[in-house]
């Protein structure tokens, strides 16, 4: 079901580019890596048995079709070769990286001319890969370069010494992950590198000059044999030139005095915009509290754990129970978490398991008799980039045991929060340590760009007028969530919080700048 409406119109959104007098790069491909959740891919592929992603593999392929399909409609009619102000199209994304199929590639091609793109196509790949991930026939773009030399001897290797040469992502920042520092890159320096391939007449895309937000549960990870699982942040601030609520930063203007040493002649830039106004919310107190435990309701029993893939949930949390006898003591193992668990015992918070720590294992001491044992899974993000794209299922993936007996027996409960006014929330008084709803108001008489501090709370997720405005972790190193005075109103505003570690918070902050570069202790 392809759903091209409100803040999912990409038409509308090129045709706007186009009245504020900007040209437009498509990189369209299914698989865009992009820090998005499983590189862009729905989670349903992984259900289609036999599918390989990137591959000439038939039923991935009539899969694709249908997206670049339904994707031509909405944008064929907006390239420069209809009027419009797409310039380029990109086929594929860093394919070089991953295969080195020709054959599939061209088939990418063919799919979109089909779909109506008949605009100039390219591909881009870091240096290294690009003998593997150039289609003959295309453009040759490399990304990741910055010396102009080097930027021209690997395109001209492709295309017979031909231009123009483009680095499809020159890099002025870069992204986080939990856990990890708040990466930066030095302004002074990069505007030499930017000099250094405008003086040579080489085009550039900056990847990111706007970073912006990754909303709800659509940020990715990374992970290789040598890294740990890194589920990045929802921020994506980037440290780019534009900062994540669109406003220029010192790196911005720096950019821009080297920009203009190569404008044609007689050719101004405009002045810069001013920063948007933003404010501090006045401290939001929460009236009401809604245990998640309270919410349980039509089960999936199966012998064995499911996966998020298997209950065909996309997102979100599964809440997993069993009943075991007490009265024993001994360690459980969650074989294959993924990603982020909160294990409970008759409704107390018992701990966490981390993937990213490599945690799998926790020692618990059960009561006598009867014990319900719970375990809250949280996808924190399908990897989106190298050859874990193929192992990317989440929640408990394979089995629990308890000192080394598999559990067996479970009813699973989903928690997709696609809408979270569909969840019945009461005002409560709340009692115990597991996770919790927290629904509050806040009055405004004016709306601005605002940002929410949430560094006195542990992990979850935020709501503001039904609007999923991503994750925090205390972890860091963001602690602050971006509001946009768009998704404000005048008068009352209703605000919810998933906390998953710290029920009792029931206070939040409001502040009028981001934190991006704050990483905490551990808690659990």
């Amino acid at each position: 079901v392809f759903d091209f409406g409100g803040n999912d119109d990409i038409a509308a959104f090129i045709k706007d580019a186009q009245e504020e007098g900007l040209w437009v790069i498509l990189r369209p491909s299914p698989y865009v890596c992009a820090e998005w959740e499983f590189g862009g891919y729905p989670y349903w592929l992984q259900n289609i048995k036999g599918l390989v992603v990137r591959s000439m593999n038939k039923k991935y392929m009539e899969a694709y079709k249908k997206y670049i399909t339904a994707l031509g409609k909405q944008l064929a009619p907006l390239q420069i070769t209809h009027g419009g102000n797409i310039l380029m199209i990109q086929v594929e994304n860093e394919y070089g990286a991953y295969g080195d199929d020709k054959k599939y590639l061209a088939m990418n091609e063919q799919m979109f001319r089909e779909a109506g793109f008949d605009d100039i196509l390219f591909t881009c790949d870091p240096p290294q890969f690009m003998t593997n991930g150039y289609l003959p026939g295309t453009l040759p773009a490399v990304n990741g370069l910055s010396d102009p030399r080097k930027v021209k001897a690997v395109i001209s290797a492709h295309h017979e010494g031909k231009g123009p040469f483009f680095i499809s992502e020159w890099y002025p920042g870069w992204f986080d992950w939990w856990g990890a520092p708040h990466h930066t890159v030095h302004a002074e320096k990069d505007a030499v590198r930017l000099d250094s391939v405008l003086a040579a007449g080489i085009s550039i895309n900056m990847y990111m000059f706007h970073g912006g937000t990754t909303r709800g549960f659509m940020n990715g990870a990374n992970k290789s044999e040598s890294t740990p699982y890194q589920p990045e942040i929802s921020s994506y601030d980037y440290d780019a030139p534009l900062d994540e609520a669109g406003n220029p930063t010192h790196k911005f203007r720096v950019f821009r005095s080297v920009i203009q040493k190569y404008l044609p002649k007689g050719e101004k830039l405009p002045p810069v915009p001013p920063t948007k106004p933003s404010m501090a919310i006045s401290d939001i107190h929460f009236t009401s509290a809604t245990p998640l435990n309270d919410l349980l309701h039509h089960p999936v029993k199966s012998a064995n754990p499911l996966t998020f893939e298997d209950l065909k949930q996309a997102y979100g949390y599964v809440w997993y129970r069993t009943t075991m006898e007490g009265g024993r003591s001994g360690e459980v193992r969650l074989d294959e978490l993924r990603d982020y668990a909160v294990v409970m015992v008759n409704g107390k918070k018992m701990g966490v398991l981390d993937r990213r720590l490599d945690q799998d294992s926790i020692k618990l001491t059960l009561p006598d008799g009867k014990v319900t044992l719970d375990i809250l899974v949280e996808n924190l993000g399908r990897i989106n980039y190298g050859p874990y794209l193929l192992k990317n299922k989440k929640g408990i993936t394979n089995k629990v045991l308890f000192n080394g007996k598999e559990i067996r027996g479970w009813e699973m409960f989903g928690f997709p929060f696609k809408n979270i006014e569909n969840i019945p929330l009461k005002n409560d008084k709340l009692s115990g340590n597991t996770p919790v709803i927290r629904k509050g108001y806040f009055n405004l008489d004016k709306v601005e760009d605002t940002y929410l501090d949430m560094s006195d709370w542990g992990k979850g997720v935020v709501w503001v007028n039904g609007h999923n405005l991503g994750r925090y972790w205390y972890a860091g190193p963001q602690q602050t969530i971006y509001l946009p005075a768009e998704w404000l109103k005048k008068g009352r505003n209703e605000i919810e919080v998933l906390e998953l570690i710290k029920p009792m918070q029931d206070m939040l902050k409001g502040i009028d700048h981001p934190i991006l570069d704050s990483l905490q202790r551990d808690l659990q």
